[in-house]
């Protein structure tokens, strides 16, 4: 996914604060059509994310051969993490864009379906690029990734007007005990803190956190209380196998390294059910909602069932 991580959550981020400094949710259930925020989301959308591929285009596809459209299969790649990974930025983002377009008064099944499959329009727009880059392609993989996470919003808004399944992500950064393993880790996902997490396959969980009262909304149970399964991977320095040959020339096989996936089982809290009236409140809560809280897990991997008393 190189950089559209980045892209992704930071064009969230922009858009929620943007959507949430205004945003009432009694008002916009009750509210015709506003044309002027109609227009407002619009233009927002059109210049915001013009500019953002403009910027990305600049900052990375100019700089690497380009050739003919073409497709390319990486569907064996890094234990379909990455796959997981365009799923929740096309979810994350299309989550964004309905709220702006609720906010704008659009009805209930337009701006589902509008702000519902943009993620996933988004994204398409970065496949094309990449198809025309020589280095890599168009991948229906990726396609479908994306089509299905922002099908996961649109069909429980269209269900239930309502998201009781969120996608969550959530990173911790590894040492792998090893100066050539690190001298890999720091070549292939970058030495810092931010490259780690938007590039390190290893180290990232995705989650799919569902609430429990809206499930069964007779129990006793806590509104904001969720369930979540999680799912990454480990061992992996390539996109399919421990082969690489560094900077200097030098050829390593580290196949030895078992590449394995794991399934997590974790508590976890739905911020955007915790009432609060303030509106920076509100916007901080569904930022943070994007993001599992770090809380203990059941870890079921190769290695068997494993406690981890606190999970990142």
């Amino acid at each position: 996914m190189r950089c559209q991580k980045l892209l992704i959550i930071t064009t969230f981020l922009l858009l929620s604060i943007q959507c949430l400094s205004q945003y009432d949710s009694s008002y916009a259930q009750r509210s015709l059509v506003n044309k002027k925020r109609i227009q407002l989301v619009t233009a927002g959308n059109i210049v915001g994310y013009g500019g953002t591929m403009a910027l990305l285009y600049n900052a990375w596809y100019k700089n690497y051969p380009q050739g003919r459209f073409h497709t390319f299969n990486d569907n064996r790649e890094w234990l379909q993490v990455d796959k997981v990974g365009h799923m929740y930025s096309a979810y994350i983002e299309s989550k964004a864009s309905m709220e702006m377009w609720r906010w704008a008064g659009l009805p209930r099944k337009q701006r589902i379906w509008i702000g519902g499959m943009s993620g996933a329009i988004y994204q398409t727009a970065i496949e094309i690029l990449d198809g025309f880059s020589t280095q890599w392609g168009w991948s229906w993989g990726d396609f479908a990734a994306n089509i299905a996470g922002s099908g996961i919003l649109v069909a429980q808004e269209l269900a239930w007007d309502d998201q009781r399944i969120h996608f969550k992500f959530s990173f911790h950064r590894n040492d792998y005990g090893d100066p050539i393993l690190n001298a890999r880790a720091d070549e292939l996902f970058g030495a810092g803190l931010a490259s780690r997490m938007l590039k390190d396959y290893n180290a990232q969980t995705y989650w799919l956190s569902a609430n429990l009262k809206s499930f069964f909304p007779k129990s006793n149970l806590p509104a904001w209380l969720n369930l979540a399964v999680g799912y990454g991977a480990n061992g992996m320095f390539g996109g399919e196998t421990n082969q690489w040959v560094d900077k200097n020339g030098i050829a390593y096989n580290r196949n030895d390294i078992t590449r394995y996936r794991q399934w997590y089982l974790s508590p976890d809290i739905d911020f955007t059910r915790i009432k609060t009236k303030k509106k920076w409140v509100k916007t901080g809560l569904l930022i943070l909602n994007a993001f599992k809280m770090p809380a203990p897990a059941l870890q079921m991997s190769r290695n068997g069932l494993q406690v981890q008393w606190l999970y990142f």
